[in-house]
């Protein structure tokens, strides 16, 4: 049996199979949602400075609990840097640097605060005001700095170690950050690289996941976009898509960005996949026909196979036994 007519037999196997599970269409690359008593918001701002010029901004800070009481806090500017993580191939899964000083985060310097400490109080917010200073021969490009509010409520205990602050002992310490990602305007240079796009064409069970690895080598910062895409090899309806609103990461100048999407599929059958990844003006897409075979299903087909080959094997000697005879 030629090599062509097994894999014709395993296809067929494999979507025979897939016809009796159902198909479930999915968002790609779900959100995870964060609920926390005490935050800082925006965690994170996105903004342009022009040099000469100031920029005025605000961020608040939020007491959503009525069992602390009174929260009061600190507020100091701090640089921003990020450490590679468990991935060797992404910076972003590691730990924020809010002390390492860098070309990209001058930023800090000419940041100027309205206040240095505050209290919040119970279900309620307090506002901290910020300008900042662009000097005129400011450097194009990046900048980064965060303003970082920390804990500064004191415990308050009696004779009888009681504690007169609503009734809850405040020995936690916090900080948390908003982050400020800043592009000065000038000499922009936008240059990125595509190093990876990967999508594997066998998987003996879901979620599928698509990975790419993208270097930003300009001295903006930008938005890399990842766009999924799972069809069904005989269908154009799409399983999972985010074709209309695709995934986008932050990547940094001088840095690279690891990026996983992912799909979950039924356990069996034969897929087609499509990732399109962009950063500024490069563009890579890749394509591949995904097979899904469980264990039980594999060790099925190789018998199976293993059982053909043996049977003609056996066929074949027989009919030569015959011929000497």
């Amino acid at each position: 049996m030629k090599i062509k007519s097994i894999f014709r037999v395993v296809t067929v196997i494999l979507m025979i199979a897939a016809t009796f599970l159902p198909i479930r269409t999915v968002d790609v690359g779900a959100a995870e949602n964060i609920n926390t008593s005490m935050f800082v918001t925006p965690m994170m701002q996105k903004i342009l400075l022009t040099p000469g010029e100031k920029y005025e901004g605000v961020i608040t800070v939020s007491n959503g609990t009525t069992a602390t009481g009174d929260l009061n806090y600190s507020v100091t500017v701090g640089s921003y840097g990020l450490n590679r993580g468990e991935n060797d191939k992404d910076i972003y899964g590691g730990a924020v640097d809010v002390e390492t000083k860098t070309q990209y985060n001058m930023l800090m310097d000419w940041i100027v605060l309205d206040k240095n400490n505050g209290v919040v109080h119970p279900r309620s917010q307090d506002k901290i005001m910020f300008t900042i200073n662009v000097p005129k021969d400011a450097p194009a490009g990046a900048q980064y700095a965060t303003i970082l509010v920390a804990n500064s409520t004191k415990d308050k205990q009696d004779g009888n170690n009681n504690n007169d602050n609503n009734g809850v002992a405040i020995n936690e310490t916090w900080q948390l950050a908003s982050t400020i990602i800043a592009n000065v305007a000038g000499g922009d240079v936008r240059k990125g690289s595509i190093s990876e796009n990967s999508i594997p064409s066998f998987l003996l069970s879901g979620p599928l996941e698509a990975t790419s690895l993208v270097r930003n080598e300009g001295n903006v910062y930008t938005d890399a976009e990842y766009v999924l895409q799972v069809w069904p090899l005989f269908s154009d309806e799409e399983i999972c898509t985010n074709e209309e609103k695709p995934e986008t990461s932050l990547v940094l100048p001088d840095t690279e960005r690891y990026h996983a999407q992912t799909c979950n599929l039924p356990s069996i059958g034969i897929f087609k996949a499509k990732q399109t990844v962009k950063i500024f003006g490069e563009e890579s897409v890749v394509e591949k026909t995904i097979i899904i075979c469980p264990l039980w299903l594999l060790f099925i087909i190789v018998f199976a196979i293993v059982a053909v080959i043996i049977w003609l094997v056996l066929r074949a000697k027989a009919r030569k036994g015959n011929r000497a005879a």
